[in-house]
């Protein structure tokens, strides 16, 4: 049997392969920042199906309320690409996806079950959650970059999504969560 000779890298062969540029953090900033566009994009797409599936008028009008600021938040995100000088394009971010699918997955083993505006709940925080994270480190990276203008526009975003996490937890504790619990004992 004949032994494979193996390629030997020298100088010559190594000064004709492109060298990559080092990563810096204005590609992460884009990187992150086609993350949550494509997020944001899906959460649109969502949260009509949540807002129906919802048996509290208060979670659905949530739901509906954010699916406005979600829209606005989707517009300062163009502003931003355009701020770059880039297309503004998503690219696929299997966290969001996760979360979302959890969210499909408590609507339908949950559909009309006591505790399905709780589970609604629950998922819509996770996703809160997540863009927090988000945007607050977008916004950081922004001001870092010398972008104010970007870290005005993300700092706006990160105020709604800190607002509506509130808003949906001040619901979970005075209504949702009190209501399922209220269900299960008449049940039991």
């Amino acid at each position: 049997m004949a032994k494979r000779a193996k390629k030997r890298t020298t100088k010559k062969t190594a000064a004709r392969r492109p060298r990559q540029a080092p990563k810096m953090l204005s590609d992460l900033f884009l990187e992150t920042l086609k993350d949550i566009y494509f997020a944001e994009n899906k959460i649109i797409k969502t949260l009509p199906k949540m807002a129906k599936a919802a048996q509290s008028r208060d979670l659905a009008a949530a739901f509906n309320k954010h699916l406005r600021e979600t829209q606005g938040q989707v517009r300062r995100l163009d502003q931003i690409f355009r701020m770059l000088g880039k297309p503004a394009r998503g690219k696929p971010c299997e966290a969001i996806n996760g979360i979302t699918d959890e969210g499909a997955e408590i609507m339908k083993e949950f559909k009309g079950a006591p505790a399905l505006d709780a589970g609604l709940l629950a998922a819509a925080q996770a996703v809160e959650h997540y863009e927090i994270s988000r945007y607050g480190t977008l916004r950081t990276w922004a001001e870092e970059l010398g972008m104010h203008d970007a870290a005005r526009l993300l700092q706006e975003t990160l105020d709604e999504e800190e607002a509506t996490d509130h808003t949906l937890t001040e619901l979970a504790i005075s209504v949702i969560n009190l209501e399922a619990e209220d269900e299960y004992r008449a049940a039991a």
